[in-house]
């Protein structure tokens, strides 16, 4: 897998030549995500008083039971951040309750940003050799860039990949281990957030 993304020529955009395999990858893994995200809720009224709605929303107060979704959509409160002096049960108070206004607006948008790229892979017409070209401009990038991350996220929630295994460990896979192919796929998705990152 070689496609990165570089900075479009003659517009404030970024650009990447993906053959067939990596648009499949990308398209499944995006279909994936949406489907470990879930359905979402209902859109209001379009006259709906959005603060009543804000208010009325009944969004879940745990967290996911799934370590993935548990990545996807952390506590904000507690965890490793929390200092010596905080009350656990204070902490589990504070992120129930921001959890129950906020989880669900972000579930809508973690699904957008997957929508977006299976939309954009589905939109592409293959050149001869059969690559494509895939041209990102304006919001699409952010949308990319969000889902991007989303699949490393979950990757690395399902091999139990933390920060510290990144250099040390994964490079240096078997070819037979099991994981090999979704590890090389996570190195791969690094490298098409890191490039573009840098066209922004």
């Amino acid at each position: 897998m070689g496609g990165v993304f570089e900075p479009l020529k003659g517009a404030d955009g970024a650009t990447a030549e993906l053959d067939g395999i990596e648009v499949s990858i990308l398209r499944s893994l995006a279909v994936q995500l949406l489907e470990l995200i879930g359905p979402g809720e209902p859109e209001p009224a379009p006259d709906a008083d959005p603060l009543a709605v804000l208010f009325a929303s009944d969004g879940p107060t745990e967290p996911p039971s799934d370590p993935a979704l548990a990545r996807l959509f952390p506590d904000a409160y507690g965890g490793p951040g929390a200092g010596p002096g905080d009350d656990p049960e204070e902490l589990r108070t504070r992120s129930s309750e921001f959890r129950r206004f906020t989880e669900n607006d972000l579930r809508t948008r973690k699904r957008e940003d997957a929508l977006a790229v299976v939309r954009s892979l589905d939109a592409l017409a293959p050149a001869g050799d059969g690559a494509a070209e895939l041209e990102l401009t304006g919001e699409l990038r952010l949308r990319w860039l969000g889902a991007l991350n989303d699949l490393r996220l979950t990757i690395a929630a399902r091999l139990d990949i933390t920060e510290d295994d990144e250099s040390a460990v994964l490079f240096r896979l078997p070819d037979d281990d099991p994981r090999k192919p979704m590890v090389m796929a996570y190195l791969w998705l690094g490298g098409l957030q890191e490039t573009l990152i840098e066209t922004l």
